[in-house]
């Protein structure tokens, strides 16, 4: 049995994770899907028969009411405990695979008997973390946890963007001009949306700013991003 274990997705459904839904027998969210048409489009890829396991994120509002914040069920013999945040975990959970989500950061480690795992984060990319998911793979056996990093070809994609960066901030701008979406944007000039999202933010913010100065302020925004990093 595939399991595709996924979690905050924070309203991004990428193409790699859409197609391992596809191949999977069950499907475990741990959280932060963000919006209803993101867990819908989880959903449609789904093959007939195949459950998906999901909980309600501090980021997922009303609209997942009907969401557990936790939940516990058995797959393949072996039995899952799942909830947003690792706080949340029961200190006496009866559980072989305890999963959670929340910092975005990949973890695995087996400790008194239970496998404790955070795919980390698959969808919009955060804090300048890689986007991971993990599989796990169960038969009458055992298991065995995979990690896969779904960022290389976001990387190659932001390589190549900023190889003209006031090119690519001027067509940005001029879609914007047209009331075109930042989802739509990244997507006909093939740039990365968390890119594109930073320029529409800078522009709204800084009436008037010009590609050139949109490209100062990413440069000093990243310089002090780093600055900070080498002090800790």
């Amino acid at each position: 049995m595939k399991i595709l274990v996924i979690s905050d997705t924070h309203g991004l459904l990428r193409p790699e994770v859409a197609e391992q839904i596809k191949n999977s027998d069950a499907v475990i969210h741990g959280g932060d899907i963000d919006n209803k048409e993101t867990l819908d489009e989880l959903k449609s890829h789904l093959r007939s028969g195949v459950s998906l396991f999901a909980v309600r994120g501090n980021n997922d509002g009303s609209w997942a009411s009907e969401l557990p914040k936790s939940l516990e069920f058995k797959l393949c013999g072996l039995k899952f405990f799942v909830v947003h945040n690792r706080k949340d975990v029961p200190k006496d959970v009866n559980a072989d695979i305890i999963i959670f989500g929340h910092t975005h950061r990949f973890f695995e480690e087996r400790s008194g008997g239970k496998l404790l795992l955070n795919p980390g984060s698959c969808g919009k990319r955060r804090f300048g973390l890689p986007l991971t998911m993990a599989y796990i793979i169960a038969d009458v056996d055992g298991y065995s946890v995979t990690k896969s990093e779904i960022g290389e070809k976001d990387k190659a994609v932001m390589t190549a963007a900023v190889k003209n960066l006031p090119k690519s901030i001027q067509n940005i701008m001029k879609r914007m001009d047209r009331k075109e979406t930042s989802s739509a944007i990244a997507e006909k000039l093939k740039l990365d949306h968390e890119f594109v999202e930073q320029v529409i933010r800078l522009r709204v913010t800084h009436p008037g700013i010009d590609a050139d100065g949109i490209m100062n302020k990413i440069a000093n925004t990243e310089q002090l991003k780093n600055q900070k990093s080498a002090g800790r």
